[in-house]
């Protein structure tokens, strides 16, 4: 308990005025300790507050504070979750973490399945480890939204993907959860061969008869990485099969516009890609509320140029880079670049990254290590300047997947590389800025 570290301070806070710094922890407010930024709100909302910090150094202090009840601390904690992560519980067949290469740093092997994170930060959960304290409290807290791994919602199939005897009652759950006004956003991990097919078709069925409780539906194909013992077990998604789902989707959207106004169901960009078919426009995104599941960021991408190449000169002083990206990036990346490179004075090349840490399967940019990097970028020419996208990245961190920073790939191949925004802009920008 009490693991409410704080990050950071912002100037002209109440924070700064209590000087209080990075590295202090929140022990007490009121006499209660809080077990997460949940609990933390709810109970810095009085306007007389008692607080005890412990400095960094160790020494413990209580301040008095007379506040307004919306008036807020003005910190960043390390992490939103005080006491522990709730682990995952289940065994489910295609479980990323299980998947994960060995000595990586330890946080890549948690398990998290924490309805706390779900409506903090977005996480999915699968809801087979809520006791009849966590549903209260989100029954009285109103967390809205959660976000649900569903995969399937027959219960026999369900309880075999998560190997766990109360997957089951999935279907009971949401209907519970969406009576309490909770608002759910759903992901089905498409397995072929195991959760597609009539098992897909009953599970879309069913979300969408929940609907307004059940606000969006992602379909994302199941991540396979060479740590796998049994790859066999998880056929490549080809562009045939690629093709079919997004036709069949198609059809399940027009029926969902015309019955509920909202297209509700949304494939995972990788999907169109293999099907090599156009991503579908902004407005059957339904004001993409899956993005970082990978849902739609590639429209998102291109329509963010699209407008933003109309301001973009004729010609500029010669600018060489570099722009290094996995194999999907490549398909939205190629385009841009073809048009950005019709400006005189502009080279850019594009440089596709074999992800030979976690193996060919795995083909999302995001996933590419250091180690990738060097090896991919090892024939590239001495002091060329690298554009990465900073979701190699960890977040708040300078940091790959596998430990290894930007500035090691600099020193060890004599060249710069240089993490810019995951958007048109953030490239833009580090392209003519420069």
């Amino acid at each position: 308990m009490g693991k409410a570290v704080i990050a950071e301070v912002f100037p002209n806070s109440l924070a700064f005025e209590l000087g209080l710094e990075p590295g202090d922890k929140i022990i007490k407010i009121n006499g209660i300790i809080p077990e997460d930024l949940i609990h933390f709100q709810y109970l810095w909302a009085d306007e007389e507050i008692k607080l005890l910090v412990e400095k960094k150094a160790g020494e413990k202090v209580l301040f008095e504070i007379e506040k307004d009840y919306d008036e807020g601390l003005g910190v960043v904690f390390e992490q939103a979750v005080f006491d522990r992560i709730r682990p995952c519980c289940n065994k489910c067949l295609f479980c990323f973490v299980e998947q994960m290469a060995p000595a990586m740093r330890p946080s890549l092997y948690e398990k998290d399945d924490d309805y706390r994170l779900s409506f903090l930060q977005g996480n999915f959960i699968t809801l087979t480890n809520l006791n009849a304290k966590d549903l209260k409290r989100i029954k009285e807290l109103r967390l809205s939204p959660l976000y649900v791994s569903v995969h399937a919602t027959d219960p026999v199939l369900r309880t075999k993907i998560l190997s766990n005897p109360k997957a089951g009652l999935i279907m009971e759950q949401l209907k519970t959860l969406i009576d309490w006004g909770i608002k759910i956003h759903s992901q089905i991990v498409l397995c072929p061969g195991i959760n597609d097919g009539e098992h897909l078709e009953k599970t879309i069925s069913d979300l969408s008869s929940l609907f307004p409780g059940i606000q969006s539906i992602a379909v994302v194909p199941v991540g396979v990485t060479k740590f796998r013992k049994d790859l066999e077990k998880f056929p490549v998604l080809n562009r045939r099969y690629a093709e079919d789902l997004v036709d069949w989707v198609a059809e399940k959207q027009l029926i969902f516009r015309k019955k509920f106004g909202i297209s509700l169901v949304h494939l995972g960009d990788e999907i169109y890609i293999q099907a090599q078919r156009d991503f579908p426009v902004a407005d059957y995104y339904d004001g993409f509320p899956q993005t970082e599941n990978g849902i739609g960021i590639s429209r998102i991408f291109l329509d963010e140029f699209e407008m933003l190449k109309k301001d973009l000169p004729c010609h500029t002083e010669e600018k060489l880079y570099i722009i290094a990206t996995g194999k999907l990036g490549s398909h939205v990346l190629k385009p841009v670049i073809g048009q950005l490179n019709e400006i005189r004075g502009l080279n850019l090349e594009l440089k596709v990254i074999e992800n030979n840490f976690f193996g060919p399967r795995v083909t999302v940019t995001g996933l590419l290590t250091g180690e990738d990097l060097l090896k991919g970028l090892g024939d590239v020419p001495k002091k060329s300047k690298v554009l990465i996208s900073d979701v190699m990245l960890k977040k708040g961190e300078n940091v790959f997947l596998d430990g290894l920073k930007p500035s090691i790939i600099s020193e060890k191949l004599g060249i710069e590389i240089i993490p810019v925004e995951n958007s048109a802009q953030g490239l833009i920008e580090q392209i003519f800025s420069a």
